[in-house]
């Protein structure tokens, strides 16, 4: 997976700057190359000796693209045929000129199109980039549909036609085996269950791509180094002293979850404190049942705190109380409450949810699904600290961007998750990591966890299954090393 992630503007901030350094037609070429390259070595074989290519060119870069593989894979010795839309873009016009050197481009119609499927092992859609806007209207709506019904292996060029790229939202789209994202993949590829998606790398400037990437992949790399290494005169005082604050009668569960994410993610001394009795709990935890939140001790502060599990109606009186003492905190469900916005600093750590999000916003679930991105950068300008928005994948806010968890599993769906996830931040907190460090490798130490556990136990995985594989997904980061 690319370390990054583009939006339609950002992609075509960088074409214009390739434009500036003339590089954006060799960017064509390399990309038709490698993407004829990706098909031939995926789908040719030897017991199918020329195998058939329909090539579906559209009218603007993507097209382009589309006709350099075209040419490619002739190269390969693939029988190709050619539909095309009327070409627009310059550049795939001039890339459409090379190709009928080698072979004819046919007008793609729904009537063209079918008479062409029967032949094709793999159809390649370059119809629509990123720069499409819904709806798709005729003939594409028919050409879609046709394709959609046909069975036919389809590998879609950048992302399935008819998808908008940047957001969530969709109709009727191409149903592709493959995609093949250019550069990198588009925030609609982390949040659809597209089927395949492989990036091509296609030698653009490393400068060009940090500067208008939207969002960064958290990779291995990232997560090794942020491992705090514990001395060896290290005691438990030493170690990270966190806080749990949650619970209430009927809702004792999510705080003892969070205890246990913090003491398998290292934490020294973890205690629960309640206005409730809690009896099931980690045997290292330790418990204290409270009259008022005001009882807390005075004489000393933890190192970390997580606020807000099980807490219900205390949750926003409690996380007013405890964000005034400028201590690191990591504020979870009850303690998640719109009239926090701006009183948070540096330290603190947000862990919505979209539901909760969308508290947050003063909006709607449907609008945080739709558009994730804008949605994690819209909650950290309004309340500050760094953002978690958990899901599939989970995004970090920070005062440095936006980063994308690439790992975790559908068996992650369960309740009680994110009460681990905010344990294991909050004890990567007390062992001295920053907000955003903190949340960046709680979200990656989370996930990785969650993981090994659907590897030991598939179906059926719950929440005390991930907490217990946080430890030895930690010691198997480090022996990477």
């Amino acid at each position: 997976m690319s370390t990054f992630v583009f939006s339609a503007d950002a992609i075509r901030a960088i074409d214009e700057d390739l434009e500036r350094l003339d590089l954006l037609e060799l960017t064509m070429e390399t990309a038709g190359a490698r993407v004829a390259c990706h098909v031939h070595e995926r789908f040719a074989s030897e017991r199918r000796a020329h195998p058939s290519g329909l090539i579906l060119a559209g009218s603007g870069a993507n097209g382009g693209d589309a006709f350099v593989a075209a040419r490619h894979l002739l190269a390969f010795g693939w029988h190709v045929e050619v539909l095309a839309l009327d070409t627009r873009h310059p550049l795939a016009l001039r890339m459409s000129t090379r190709l009928e050197s080698f072979a004819s481009v046919q007008a793609l119609t729904p009537e063209s199109l079918r008479g062409a499927l029967p032949s094709a092992n793999v159809v390649l859609d370059g119809l629509l980039g990123t720069g499409f806007t819904p709806p798709l209207r005729a003939p594409l709506d028919d050409i879609v549909r046709t394709l959609n019904a046909s069975g036919r292996t389809i590998v879609s060029i950048d992302v399935p036609s008819g998808l908008r790229s940047d957001t969530v939202e969709h109709d009727l789209y191409v149903k592709a085996d493959l995609t093949l994202a250019l550069v990198g993949p588009k925030p609609a590829l982390l949040f659809h269950d597209l089927g395949e998606v492989d990036v091509l790398e296609l030698g653009v400037p490393n400068e060009l791509l940090e500067r208008h990437a939207v969002a960064r992949n958290i990779d291995m790399n990232a997560v090794r180094s942020l491992l705090p290494v514990r001395s060896k005169g290290a005691h438990k005082g030493t170690a990270g002293r966190v806080w749990i604050l949650g619970g209430s009668p009927g809702y004792v569960g999510a705080p003892a979850l969070s205890a246990l994410g913090a003491l398998r993610a290292g934490s020294g001394l973890v205690t629960l404190y309640a206005r409730t009795s809690i009896e099931q709990h980690a045997l290292e935890a330790m418990p204290h049942r409270l009259e008022r939140w005001e009882d807390l001790p005075n004489d000393s502060r933890p190192d970390a705190l997580a606020v807000g599990m099980g807490l219900r109606e205390d949750g926003p009186v409690v996380a007013r109380m405890v964000l005034a003492w400028r201590v690191k905190t990591v504020l979870d469900a009850d303690a998640l409450q719109p009239e926090l916005a701006g009183l948070g600093h540096d330290e603190v750590v947000w862990t919505p949810h979209p539901g909760e999000a969308a508290r947050l916003l003063s909006g709607n679930v449907e609008d945080v699904a739709r558009d994730p991105f804008g949605s994690v950068r819209a909650l950290r300008k309004r309340f500050g600290g760094t953002v978690v928005l958990k899901g599939a994948p989970t995004l970090v806010a920070t005062r440095e961007g936006v980063y994308a968890c690439p790992f975790g599993n559908p068996g992650m769906a369960t309740g009680g998750m994110g009460d681990v996830l905010s344990g294991v931040i909050a004890s990567l907190l007390g062992q001295g990591l920053s907000g955003a460090d903190a949340a960046v490798l709680g979200v990656a130490l989370h996930a990785l966890a969650g993981d090994a556990a659907a590897k030991r136990y598939g179906y059926g995985l719950v929440a005390s299954d991930v907490a217990e594989e946080v430890a030895a997904t930690w010691h198997n980061l480090t022996r990477a090393f």
